[in-house]
């Protein structure tokens, strides 16, 4: 009897602890389900903001004169409305017309003869249009980047931003015999690494890294990240620097005043290595994310450069952008930069590149045929109608059909 008694009470005290147990998991298991939850609707209700002033914004935007050539009012609107999927037609034909204006005007494929980063921004928001920059105006804008000097001349700037061009559309390298050194993307990732702070990062001047310059330089190495173990090290030393200089309500500082354009860049960084800014445990601090930062900048019609200072163009173009890029990510989309989802079909039938499909395209795609002429690389590609890997004399029907069809 006592036996059984004894048995009963283990029998008891196993079924206790079980129920307790189970209790205790299911409870865990409620827990961390509510967290993933609360998680997934805070990222829900980031990415419904962003959508909502990413919309607003576009549509003042485009209420704007056609974007020129320059730093702001030009090609960082082209990009951003072109990878947010926004822009108008009349957006894309008044830049195209205003960069062949200005590229004759200059006479040559160096737009700046000091800066390289003119040809570049204009490169980054050709290729976010799908037009060859190798051929515009009859200059070839990737041209000066053979010359390394030059484009180091500019410091660090010059490096980041022609690497960053480079790789929108995988643009060749050309070379130039009569340079003093030839670039290659090896030396362009080398100047940036060796141009790093002792402590990890980058700067325009002096030993302490700055996030706008650091989150640029980032944005130029992130398609290396994984291929280059230097750059691996760099990049993930520099998101070491950024986290820990990010400030109590997930902005960023540079030089001592907390702005847009700063958040903007490190946005812009992240989702260009594929991190979600608004997710990341290192990049929230007080559950405030650098994406909150920048949305706490808004203003009416745009953004503001620093708190209460007012609608500002510059800080509204650059806002607009990384919060593209980080739609995108938060999408599963191509990075800002990564534009090898684009289609090059504005390129196709203008053949020699005048924007303007006519007899003149069909004529010279005859010569490609009968070997009169030899194309360029870019006319290659433009007259490559039937995408076979061959220019022939089905190219040459299919323009004949579409220029009298038009």
């Amino acid at each position: 009897m006592k036996k059984i008694k004894k048995l009963l009470a283990v029998i008891l005290a196993v079924t206790v602890i079980t129920s307790v147990s189970a209790t205790s998991l299911g409870a865990y298991a409620a827990e961390n389900n509510s967290s993933a939850v609360l998680a997934d609707t805070e990222q829900d209700a980031t990415l419904q903001a962003v959508s909502d002033k990413l919309a607003s914004t576009s549509d003042y935007l485009l209420k704007l004169p056609a974007p020129s050539v320059g730093s702001f009012g030009g090609e960082w609107l082209v990009i951003g409305l072109a990878r947010n999927n926004t822009i108008s037609e009349s957006f894309v034909s008044g830049y195209r017309t205003n960069i062949e204006s200005f590229v004759e005007e200059v006479g040559s494929s160096k737009l700046s003869s000091t800066k390289s980063t003119d040809n570049s921004r204009v490169i980054l928001a050709l290729s976010s249009l799908g037009i060859d920059a190798r051929n515009i105006a009859g200059y070839d804008l990737t041209e000066p980047y053979a010359d390394l000097e030059y484009i180091e001349g500019q410091g660090l700037n010059g490096p980041v931003f022609t690497l960053i061009a480079l790789d929108t559309f995988n643009y060749e390298i050309p070379v130039d015999s009569t340079v003093s050194e030839q670039t290659t993307r090896e030396k362009l990732i080398d100047y940036i690494l060796e141009n790093a702070v002792e402590n990890g990062g980058w700067t325009f001047w002096g030993t302490t890294a700055d996030p706008d310059m650091t989150g640029m330089a980032i944005q130029a190495l992130a398609p290396y990240y994984n291929k280059n173990e230097k750059v691996k090290a760099a990049v993930d030393k520099a998101l070491d620097v950024l986290s820990d200089m990010q400030d109590e309500n997930g902005g960023y500082a540079s030089w001592g005043t907390v702005n847009s354009e700063s958040c903007a860049q490190v946005i812009t960084a992240l989702a260009s290595l594929g991190i979600d800014p608004s997710k990341d445990s290192r990049f929230i601090k007080n559950n405030k994310s650098v994406v909150d930062a920048l949305l706490s900048f808004g203003c009416e019609n745009g953004f503001m450069h620093t708190a209460d200072s007012g609608y500002n163009q510059m800080a509204t173009e650059q806002a607009f952008y990384a919060l593209v890029s980080y739609k995108r990510v938060a999408s599963a989309n191509t990075s800002l930069y990564n534009m090898s989802d684009v289609e090059p079909k504005s390129v196709k039938y203008d053949i020699n590149g005048d924007g303007k499909i006519d007899v003149n395209d069909a004529t010279l795609i005859q010569k490609f045929v009968s070997k009169f002429a030899e194309p360029t690389l870019s006319q290659s590609v433009r007259a490559d109608l039937d995408d076979n890997g061959s220019i022939t004399v089905r190219d040459a029907t299919i323009i004949q059909k579409y220029i009298s069809a038009a």
